[in-house]
């Protein structure tokens, strides 16, 4: 599976709170699958579902792949969690929220790295046409070769 990540970890951002005042906090029941996907998001990455129901089955030993779904996006709705979908990929969730940081992907392995935004505050780009719309964010997705995939190329 091709969970890689680079970059500051994702448990900075709220250190001092635990998981369950963490949902408390945001209007969401405290249960133990919820209380160990925010676990296993909290050890970093950008994880696959499947990752992360692995992840938590280990923690709670019977929990169904479509329960992590809902509480995935239950976390998602909430602002615990961030689903990201990089084209040709399945989504991945991560649990740096509340930021405004972008992705890179890695075309040749598909390993996720955080970039934070140069511009700084969202939405960080202003289309030249909203259609009406009243942008509050730009999900910027960065496409290249990470330096274990440049590395093996040059081998080539």
């Amino acid at each position: 599976m091709r969970n890689g990540t680079v970059g500051e970890a994702p448990a900075e951002r709220e250190a001092a709170v635990s998981g369950e005042e963490a949902l408390r906090t945001h209007g969401l029941r405290v249960t133990r699958p919820r209380l160990a996907v925010l676990d296993v998001l909290a050890e970093g990455g950008h994880l696959e579902v499947e990752e992360i129901a692995r992840r938590v089955r280990q923690r709670l030993e019977s929990v169904s792949t479509q329960a992590v779904y809902d509480v995935l996006g239950a976390l998602s709705r909430a602002g615990l969690a961030r689903r990201i979908e990089p084209a040709g990929s399945p989504a991945r969730y991560e649990a740096r929220t509340g930021d405004n940081h972008h992705h890179v992907v890695c075309r040749g392995c598909g390993m996720v790295a955080d970039v934070d935004c140069a511009i700084g505050e969202a939405p960080c780009l202003d289309p030249s046409n909203a259609q009406g719309f009243e942008v509050d964010e730009a999900e910027v997705t960065f496409w290249g070769l990470c330096p274990g995939c440049q590395a093996r190329r040059a081998e080539d």
